[in-house]
């Protein structure tokens, strides 16, 4: 330890302090525990901004995981939203059709706009805001959605007990176990090569492959017609008629006034007429009028299976016939 001097003004000079032996451990001391918290403070700071305690890192690693579960949230909610999408387009295009319904406003679906109900996510991290933001705004929304399908499914189930008959009628199952791989619409002609209406669906089938009647009805025609080679016309009643073309065969008792039901075997696909290949050209016609098959393919197709045939219909820009 050091000697330390004070100033003596009477004496004008500096006296030397004598330290006891109790003085220069008290020092000593004293000394240690300053340099100790200064240590400590210097460390206590490194370890809060690199290094976590054992409790800041297990909520790091929950906060991780949770943020993980809204992400496979957030795409197991965006699956169910195209399926209800689906859900709503048949509901709109058939089922309220069908019954002369008003279809399903946007407003009932989608719901009012209002004050944010969300602004309570917003004290937490902009990350984790975001996504609690887009989750809870979809699961109301796709509540909303299901509600009003609820109330819908209902209206359309007194209607169909009101219209049970008509509905046996309706073409609403496949014609054919076969993929769809051309769509309603505009399409390139593969053998005449120009773009024209195609008034149908065109189904894979080899040839030989069972088809059936779609809906309960009565033969109008069975025989060669024209570019359609081997054509079935069902005259199902309520103003529909669906078409059966470049069938190789027909099956027994098929003939023009012949009564059928629904799933009926009525022929055999091939490859007759102006046709590409062998596969099933299948029309809807509504009051004289071509519509889109594959709006009226529900009663044995899963959601997943009507999306896939829409997006095959829709990708494929050439027709088999």
């Amino acid at each position: 330890m050091k000697n330390h001097y004070y100033y003596d003004t009477e004496a004008c000079e500096f006296v030397s302090i004598d330290h006891t032996r109790s003085d220069l451990v008290i020092y000593t001391v004293c000394l240690w525990i300053l340099n100790g918290l200064v240590i400590g403070i210097l460390g206590l700071s490194l370890l809060s901004n690199y290094v976590a305690t054992p409790a800041e890192l297990a909520l790091k690693s929950e906060n991780q995981a949770l943020l993980q579960q809204f992400q496979h949230t957030r795409s197991t909610i965006e699956t169910l939203e195209t399926e209800v999408e689906t859900l709503v387009q048949a509901d709109t295009e058939l089922f309220r059709s069908v019954f002369g319904m008003d279809p399903l406003s946007d407003q009932e679906i989608s719901g009012t706009g209002g004050t944010d109900p969300y602004s309570e996510f917003d004290l937490h991290s902009k990350d984790a805001s975001e996504l609690m933001r887009w989750t809870a705004s979809r699961l109301d929304r796709l509540e909303r959605q299901i509600q009003v399908q609820q109330v819908s499914f209902n209206e359309i189930q007194h209607a169909y007990n009101q219209n049970r008959e008509m509905l046996s009628h309706l073409p609403v199952i496949k014609p054919v176990n076969g993929m769809v791989i051309s769509g309603y619409g505009m399409r390139m002609h593969p053998i005449l090569r120009y773009n024209r209406m195609h008034e149908g669906l065109d189904f894979r089938a080899d040839t030989g492959t069972p088809i059936y009647a779609t809906g309960d009805g009565r033969v109008e025609t069975s025989g060669r017609h024209g570019s359609y080679g081997l054509l079935i016309e069902l005259d199902h009643g309520h103003g529909y008629l669906t078409r059966y073309a470049h069938l190789s065969s027909f099956a027994d008792g098929i003939r023009p006034g012949a009564e059928i039901k629904r799933g009926d075997l009525i022929g055999y696909s091939g490859n007759t007429g102006l046709s590409q290949g062998p596969h099933l050209h299948y029309e809807v016609l509504a009051d004289g009028r071509a519509v889109d098959p594959i709006s009226y393919l529900i009663a044995d197709t899963t959601p997943e299976e009507y999306q896939l045939y829409q997006e095959a219909a829709r990708n494929n820009p050439m027709s088999m016939d």
